[in-house]
C-alpha cells in the first residue's frame, strides 16, 4: 500500500499541492501535519510510520517534508528499513523499494 504523508510548517501553508501530487501517485491513506520539520513531535508523521505494515510504502513530496536534518531522516529510514516498509520522494528521485533508490538507504 502506498501512505501518503504531507507537511507545512505553519496552520496558514495549504497542503494541497502535496496531498494532490501524493493522490495521483496513487496513495490510499494520506497523513499530514501542520508544523515545523524542526519539531521532533509530528502527530501526522507518526500516526502514519505506525499505519504502515512490512511490503507499504510511505510517499512524500520532498524529502524535506519528513524532517530538516540528515540524522532524522537516517533514523528514520533505518526504522522503517527494519520494518521493511520502503519510501519515496515525488519530486528528489529518491526510492527505496528500487534498485537504485536502494542505494541510499
Amino acid at each position: 500500500m502506498l501512505i501518503g504523508y504531507a507537511r507545512v510548517s505553519t496552520a496558514d501553508q495549504d497542503l494541497a499541492l502535496q496531498t494532490d501530487a501524493l493522490t495521483k501517485a496513487g496513495c490510499e491513506k494520506l497523513f499530514t501535519d501542520k508544523v515545523s520539520g524542526a519539531k521532533a513531535d509530528r502527530p501526522g508523521l507518526a500516526e502514519a510510520v505506525r499505519f504502515a505494515r512490512a511490503g507499504d510504502c510511505i510517499v512524500v513530496w520532498k524529502l524535506d517534508r519528513l524532517g530538516r536534518s540528515i540524522q532524522g531522516l537516517i533514523s528514520l529510514a533505518a526504522d522503517l528499513s527494519a520494518r521493511k516498509i520502503d519510501f519515496r520522494s515525488l519530486t528528489d528521485e529518491f526510492d527505496t523499494s528500487t534498485g537504485r533508490g536502494s542505494e541510499f538507504a
